[in-house]
């Protein structure tokens, strides 16, 4: 099933997120748009299964570009064409770990649902609502982790922070060597980017893509999908292992 492809990702409405009456979660993602990731995580295809699981059996890293072959015919991506195809800014930090210090300090009040400052090594249900909910972006839609989405890296809290201090990063060498660790035999990683790499392959001339299936719409965060995940977690009261008043994180 295609959809097993796609279980830990999310597309995201752009256009319906950011009509959103709600003041925390425009600003969240207004800053996704401001980074340059839209193009990135609001693009929008349809799963091509059979053409995406040869794409994924296929694959390689050759000459610093992702080679494959689907139905016989060429598939080559380099960073030059998928930074363009996604709109990926090709300027700033390539290294994340070199984001400001002082912004890193920031970020760990910013983030914080209670506003004392956050542990090297925290929760999700300790964020404020709208950060919480981009801990849960970075990893189905950026990093493509695999696994629980309740602990918060170091590495999702330095994009989260990123993201919200309005760092300028090379998101195109950035996510390409995600992409290219996806294919690599001695790094090889969850599968990810599925719609991505189907949008990839559309634009391969006189590729035949075969069946495709809708991406899952309960997987598209629009204002419906969204407030929704905003309505059930302000509805659940818990108690942290700190013992500091919190509330339940659901996933959307």
């Amino acid at each position: 099933m295609a959809s097993s492809l796609v279980s830990n990702t999310n597309q995201v409405h752009f256009s319906s997120v950011l009509a959103m009456d709600n003041s925390e979660m425009l600003a969240m993602f207004e800053a996704l748009v401001a980074s340059g990731l839209n193009g990135f995580l609001g693009c929008m295809s349809d799963i091509f299964e059979s053409a995406l699981i040869e794409f994924y059996h296929n694959a390689l890293v050759q000459d610093d570009k992702v080679v494959s072959t689907v139905e016989g015919k060429l598939v080559e991506i380099s960073e030059e064409i998928f930074a363009q195809t996604f709109q990926l800014p090709v300027e700033g930090l390539i290294d994340i770990n070199e984001a400001p210090k002082d912004l890193i300090f920031d970020a760990r009040t910013e983030f914080s649902f209670t506003g004392e400052q956050l542990s090297t090594s925290y929760k999700k249900r300790e964020l404020k609502i709208e950060y919480s909910l981009l801990s849960e972006i970075v990893p189905k839609s950026i990093t493509v982790k695999a696994g629980s989405f309740d602990a918060v890296t170091h590495e999702r809290f330095l994009l989260m922070t990123a993201n919200f201090g309005g760092v300028s990063v090379n998101w195109g060498r950035l996510l390409f060597k995600i992409f290219k660790d996806k294919v690599t035999p001695e790094t090889r990683q969850a599968r990810g980017y599925a719609f991505h790499i189907c949008i990839l392959m559309k634009n391969i001339p006189d590729l035949e893509l075969g069946d495709s299936e809708e991406f899952p719409p309960l997987k598209i965060l629009t204002a419906k999908t969204v407030g929704r995940y905003i309505a059930i977690n302000d509805k659940i009261a818990i108690e942290n292992v700190e013992g500091l008043a919190g509330k339940s994180r659901v996933n959307p």
